[in-house]
């Protein structure tokens, strides 16, 4: 989906008018049917504003261009998933299980792998497959790799 369409439907769910949008973020309604018909996209004051009113990504106002992942545990994250800020700004680098009000949950590599190998395993994923897995690719993530000794 493209952020015209995104931001169009986000609005009407709320159900505000453009002039209702527009002054909630301090822009001119203008502004706003111009982000609606695709001829220009909100600045990035403008999309921390618009996320912080819908309540969603700003990945998700300009239409999922990037697949996130938890750069603590490797979970694909959805804006239902996606850690928040004190302040209540979206953090889309954590999972809300990994960090949450400005704090990480895990500090130990193998106790995050304790966690999420019981939720892992199935009929195609033993314990230990779903063990080995996550030694492989967390080392790979951007926490952990802030973390580890060189």
């Amino acid at each position: 989906m493209e952020p015209k369409d995104v931001i169009l439907n986000l609005r009407t769910k709320k159900g505000l008018s453009q002039d209702e949008l527009a002054e909630k973020i301090f822009v001119t309604k203008k502004e706003v049917s111009r982000w609606e018909t695709g001829a220009s996209i909100p600045g990035p004051e403008e999309l921390k504003l618009l996320s912080g009113l819908f309540d969603v990504s700003i990945n998700t106002l300009l239409g999922s261009p990037r697949k996130l992942i938890c750069q603590c545990c490797g979970m694909p994250l959805d804006d239902t998933l996606i850690s928040k800020e004190k302040s209540g700004v979206f953090n889309e680098d954590y999972c809300k299980w990994c960090y949450s009000d400005g704090k990480y949950a895990y500090t130990d590599m193998d106790a995050l792998i304790d966690v999420c190998v019981k939720h892992m395993p199935s009929e195609q994923f033993s314990e230990d497959q779903a063990r080995a897995y996550m030694k492989s690719i967390l080392p790979n993530l951007s926490y952990w790799k802030n973390r580890l000794p060189s």
